[in-house]
């Protein structure tokens, strides 16, 4: 791997890594053979095109991926772009269980990161569906109805807050945790707070 292409910061990152580290050090070197810019950012490693964030490579408990922000937007002729929830607009993933596996797809690899650099620099945009366009549960635009202080601190937020407490107060399937849930953030929309802040 070319050193003057990697960033110090990632490399200590990948130092103290003990899980996926052969397979992330595998894509880092495809992802870098791309000529993408090699950050830390959020405690991963991300990879930028003229400063944009167009893919970052994480790992979790069964798997490590390539995470590509603007997924949505990629040709995907392997079929192996994944949508990991159904509330994820933009980003895709691919995911891998072991080295030899990358090693096997690397040139489809290359085309896929390829892929999403050639639409960072032609400046498309995913389409984001609107904060208007979620559904707010029903016990929650009770709430709204009946409190006017919190109806007026929750459109205060910015829209990205507002959708992170919609999908988090909806994602329950009983009426009695959807309450719950929402109680217990009703303060924090008072206080001007998102979700995770």
């Amino acid at each position: 791997m070319d050193d003057a292409k990697t960033n110090p910061k990632v490399d200590a990152y990948f130092d103290r890594q003990k899980n996926w580290r052969a397979e992330s050090q595998a894509l880092r070197a495809i992802v870098l053979a791309c000529g993408l810019t090699e950050e830390l950012k959020w405690g991963e490693p991300c990879y930028t095109v003229d400063n944009a964030n167009a893919i970052i490579i994480h790992g979790f408990k069964e798997y490590c991926a390539l995470l590509f922000f603007k997924g949505a937007l990629m040709k995907d002729p392997d079929g192996i772009l994944i949508r990991q929830t159904e509330n994820v607009q933009g980003a895709r993933q691919i995911r891998f269980t072991d080295a030899a596996e990358i090693e096997r797809m690397k040139d489809v690899l290359a085309a896929y990161v390829l892929d999403a650099v050639a639409i960072e620099k032609a400046g498309l945009k995913v389409e984001y569906r609107k904060t208007e366009e979620f559904p707010v549960p029903q016990e929650f635009q009770d709430r709204l109805n009946a409190e006017a202080a919190l109806k007026s601190a929750f459109e205060a937020l910015t829209p990205g807050r507002q959708r992170a407490y919609l999908l988090y107060f909806a994602a329950p399937k009983q009426v009695k945790t959807r309450e719950a849930r929402i109680e217990k953030c009703v303060p924090r929309i008072l206080e001007a707070k998102g979700l995770n802040d």
